[in-house]
């Protein structure tokens, strides 16, 4: 059979319509009773259930994973990124007390390899599972000559719902005295790869499959170490601290990305309060000692570039501190106090 025109030229449709096939299955643990129709039409279907709440306020954000992917294509180990994405996207809207309804991928390659694809949409499906996020839609595009080979590139869409009397604002209730918790992180999460790759790649000469001993484990694998999600722990803490339906207890969250400490906390701060985020009080990951000890980056640069080990802050009354520091734990992570509120002009210092 002679080879269709567009085929030929790089963009295989019958091969994407054949691996598609396949999401019905891949999606199904995915599915919440508020989606209509099925993935595959021109726009995903969501009937919000509007009875739950007296005011509902759609929370929505999109990312991309970084270059991260460049540890994903060299270890040719896709099925995390998707996981990776979907969670960083759901702390993203979890900071302001939403939960996640549902979630939108898209994929573009050069070329569309079936083994790979599916390993991403596995890992999309996975991390949807976990946060009881539908995963209601998608793109996948086949763009010869715009990528390298064996590269991809993936973005996501979130969309959550929180009720507006109980959105967190920090910059309304966040006062001196208030204590700042910090719950770990897996790793490097989806932040600061590009500086990572040139000290560990080009600075100390290793490769991806390289056996670090002071890591138990590849540098790669390391590396690929999936972004937590968080967002169990922080419906948790609004639930039982804001009993209300003000954050008159957990007051807010910031999630540690791109900016570190010193970028993401004064979003949530008012203009007359600072925190003050101590170093030595949490374990420090061995990946984030090694970037220390031989990476040849100021330590006030890595705070702002990595997470260093802290991927999600709470900011708490004093007085339930300790209260919400269990709850945190018993929710699965470890967690500190690693800082206080304290006077000041709406910045994050580390000391």
């Amino acid at each position: 059979m002679k080879k269709k025109a567009y085929a030929a030229a790089g963009v295989d449709i019958d091969l994407g319509n054949r691996v598609k096939a396949t999401l019905p299955q891949l999606l199904a643990a995915t599915h919440r009773k508020e989606v209509l129709g099925k993935v595959g039409g021109f726009g995903g279907l969501f009937a919000l259930d509007v009875k739950k709440y007296k005011q509902p306020v759609m929370v929505s954000s999109v990312d991309g994973v970084g270059t991260k992917l460049k540890l994903a294509f060299a270890m040719d180990k896709h099925d995390t990124i998707g996981e990776d994405l979907v969670n960083h996207c759901v702390d993203d809207i979890a900071v302001l007390g939403a939960e996640p309804l549902f979630f939108l991928d898209y994929l573009g390659t050069g070329k569309l390899e079936p083994h790979v694809f599916t390993d991403v949409i596995k890992g999309f499906a996975r991390a949807c599972a976990y946060n009881n996020c539908s995963l209601i839609g998608g793109e996948t595009a086949q763009m010869p000559g715009f990528y390298q080979a064996g590269e991809y590139d993936v973005s996501g869409t979130i969309v959550g719902v929180v009720e507006k009397s109980r959105m967190l604002d920090g910059q309304k209730s966040i006062k001196k005295g208030d204590v700042v918790i910090g719950m770990e992180a897996s790793g490097l999460h989806t932040n600061g790869y590009s500086l990572a790759r040139k000290i560990f790649f080009e600075k100390l000469k290793l490769k991806p499959k390289s056996k670090v001993a002071e890591l138990g484990n590849t540098i790669g694998d390391e590396l690929l170490k999936v972004h937590v999600s968080y967002n169990k722990a922080v419906q948790t803490l609004v639930k039982k601290f804001n009993k209300s339906g003000k954050p008159d207890a957990v007051k807010a969250f910031a999630h540690i990305t791109g900016g570190g400490f010193i970028d993401n906390i004064p979003r949530v701060l008012p203009k007359n309060c600072d925190v003050i985020i101590r170093k030595g009080t949490w374990d420090m990951l061995p990946i984030f000692k090694m970037i220390q000890a031989k990476g040849g980056v100021d330590e006030a640069e890595l705070y702002q570039v990595f997470n260093m080990g802290v991927g999600m802050v709470s900011i708490v009354s004093a007085d339930k501190a300790d209260a919400a520091l269990k709850t945190v734990k018993a929710a699965g992570h470890k967690a500190w106090i690693i800082g206080e509120v304290a006077k000041g002009t709406g910045i994050s210092q580390v000391v």
